[in-house]
């Protein structure tokens, strides 16, 4: 499937996703953190009466399998913008479901159809997150949840620093904080959000850039175009006199609708 929703830069983060498919799993951390706290969230929200569940981002398919293991009954309809993880979620039959190329951002279903939309560490790549998740939540029954995780204003924050001492921007998104997750959930009359901090060790700034191309997360803000050498090697020696270790800070939301 080529992309149509904003296209270019969406069909640029598939081809990077898909080329980290095959080592994902090796620099994924954090990752695989978040995805147990979704799936325990979804579990103490629903623990029963689930039949039908969407998955949005599944990556490698950390989430994929914990749903699996949880609600095995259920039907599941695993999506990802990368066919190459995709594939890489269903490989080995692990996994029951259905697997489908899809922009979790422009779901191709109408109507109240799922019990569960569950998603981990996709959401940042929206263009439009409150758009998305009013989108999403269209999509659930009556009782049913989305629960999330995504990026956080806080994650990368001495790489951030790294680049404001040498008076430079970073290439990472500008991510939301709590409070503004908090105010786009407000509309909904049952939702919540908290945060919570991941320390990630780096050991020295090539580890910090290996580890974000390891996991497929090279797509830059729009616009912004890659540091000239001379500037990286400035921006890495700063990020190394700081520590050289940086921290995810992820954000989780639930929304139910009403029975």
């Amino acid at each position: 499937m080529r992309l149509a929703m904003n296209g270019h830069r969406k069909q640029r983060i598939s081809d990077a996703f898909g080329a980290a498919a095959g080592h994902y799993d090796d620099h994924a951390g954090p990752q695989r953190i978040a995805a147990a706290l979704v799936a325990d969230l979804a579990q103490r929200q629903k623990p029963d009466g689930v039949e039908r569940v969407l998955e949005i981002g599944c990556g490698t398919g950390f989430l994929t399998r914990d749903i699996q293991a949880r609600w095995p009954g259920a039907e599941l309809v695993v999506t990802d913008l990368s066919p190459d993880m995709l594939a890489r979620a269903a490989k080995g039959g692990l996994v029951a479901g259905t697997f489908l190329t899809m922009d979790g951002e422009a779901p191709i279903f109408e109507g109240e159809w799922f019990d569960l939309i569950l998603s981990s560490l996709a959401f940042q790549w929206f263009d439009d997150l409150e758009a998305a998740i009013a989108r999403l939540t269209a999509l659930l029954r009556p009782g049913g949840s989305l629960i999330f995780s995504t990026m956080g204003q806080g994650s990368f924050a001495r790489w951030r620093t790294a680049h404001e001492a040498c008076a430079l921007s970073a290439g990472i998104p500008a991510y939301p904080s709590l409070a503004t997750l908090r105010a786009m959930l407000a509309r909904f009359e049952d939702a919540f959000a908290f945060d919570e901090d991941y320390a990630l060790g780096c050991g020295g700034a090539k580890g910090l850039i290996a580890h974000l191309k390891g996991i497929g997360a090279v797509v830059p803000s729009e616009g912004r175009k890659p540091l000239a050498p001379r500037d990286l090697r400035r921006v890495m020696a700063a990020f190394e006199e700081n520590g050289g270790d940086d921290v995810y800070q992820i954000l989780f939301g639930r929304v139910t609708r009403a029975v």
